[in-house]
């Protein structure tokens, strides 16, 4: 496919203008985090799931403050998909008030950065970063008591 107005290629895959060390890191990445999730109790994967969200809001905070809002945007979605698929859907319909609480939870972090990414509001995604690390610290709390 060429581009129509300087016949250059178009870029069919977006690591192609990256250089062949990061794509290489990339794809070390990649591998390092299947290969962790493959051995991972339940227990980590959970855990897993709140170090997504927690790096993906600092990289939206970031992206907002340097202005770049598809950055931005890029990151609160897969914020907005950890925390509805991942955490949301991996409750348990037998747990009962917690799983009702966590659940209603996860939705009010899912409307705020919608919120926020509509507003380009940092505040909205320091407030869902502080409601995550408290669950997130009491979820890794939990394993030191087992």
């Amino acid at each position: 496919m060429a581009d129509t107005y300087n016949n250059k290629p178009k870029a069919q895959d977006g690591n192609m203008y990256l250089s062949i060390n990061s794509r290489a890191t990339s794809a070390y990445n990649r591998v390092a985090v299947d290969a962790r999730i493959q051995v991972a109790s339940p227990h980590e994967l959970i855990a897993m799931l709140y170090d997504g969200v927690l790096e993906s809001l600092a990289n939206a905070q970031g992206a907002l403050q340097r202005g770049d809002l598809a950055g931005k945007g890029k990151s609160l979605n897969k914020c907005i998909l950890l925390l509805g698929e991942g955490l949301k859907g991996g409750l348990s319909p037998e747990g009962g008030e917690l799983t009702d609480n966590l659940s209603q939870l996860y939705d009010y972090c899912i409307l705020r950065l919608t919120q926020a990414n509509m507003d380009n509001d940092e505040a909205a995604i320091e407030e869902v970063r502080a409601l995550v690390v408290t669950v997130a610290d009491g979820w890794r709390g939990i394993s030191h008591t087992q």
